[in-house]
């Protein structure tokens, strides 16, 4: 009887037992599960992260690359402007100057003005074209860009009224830079090829300023001089006057 009281009091506590280390068991399991999903979960967004991060450095090498090849095109395309401007310079510089007028009592004198030839003018597109050049400079303040413009305009309407305007701003843009060997040749060509044009006395005056900025003092002198000599009556004459006298003062 005993025994049989000992068993009845034994049993369940074993069973009890049993059950709470099923429980703990089953807990445990479960929390495996949770830990085994959490990691799978964890290592899934690391492997996606690590995809972003390979295709956004992907993207910046490109774009490193493609800001390497515009640089090096916009650097061939201005060194090849340059040239340009200065064979044409020295084309200009090789003519021979005009016969000076003989009419007059003072041969020595310097001669007016040539007289204005008739320079082809411009149509809708290629005005279009030349006040978005000067959006850029006066504006935007884009002056890279605008040189570039700049040179695109001088190739497709070469010849043109605004032509002589282009390489007058040219000259403008790289003295702002500044610029100044590139400066004077552009202000050169307009002041000696174009010299009938309405932009050659304001050429002919930047000119000597560019001198005057190179240190160039003699050629700055000459320059004004020949604004005053030659367009006695533009404001770029009056800018000369005002400069000279400021260098004798």
């Amino acid at each position: 009887m005993r025994k049989i009281l000992m068993a009845t009091v034994v049993l369940p506590l074993a069973l009890g037992q049993a059950g709470v280390a099923l429980a703990q068991s089953a807990q445990d399991s479960q929390r495996n599960a949770n830990n085994s999903q959490a990691t799978a979960e964890l290592f899934y967004m690391i492997q996606q992260l690590q995809g972003e991060v390979r295709r956004l450095q992907g993207q910046v090498e490109e774009q490193r690359h493609q800001i390497e090849r515009l640089q090096q095109q916009g650097r061939d395309r201005y060194i090849d402007l340059d040239q340009r401007i200065l064979d044409l310079s020295e084309k200009v510089a090789s003519q021979p100057a005009p016969a000076a007028s003989t009419t007059g009592n003072d041969s020595t004198a310097s001669g007016p003005a040539p007289a204005a030839r008739e320079y082809r003018q411009p149509g809708a597109e290629e005005r279009k074209a030349y006040e978005q050049i000067q959006d850029l400079i006066r504006n935007q303040k884009k002056y890279d860009e605008a040189i570039s413009r700049i040179y695109e305009f001088i190739d497709e309407y070469p010849e043109g009224d605004l032509t002589v305007n282009a390489y007058y701003w040219l000259g403008e843009v790289y003295l702002v830079k500044p610029q100044l060997e590139q400066a004077k040749q552009a202000f050169t060509i307009v002041a000696t090829r174009f010299a009938d044009h309405r932009k050659a006395p304001d050429a002919v005056y930047k000119l000597g300023v560019t001198h005057d900025r190179l240190g160039e003092e003699e050629q700055a002198r000459r320059s004004m001089q020949t604004v005053i000599e030659d367009y006695p009556s533009s404001s770029a004459a009056d800018l000369a006057r005002k400069f000279l006298e400021s260098q004798n003062s």
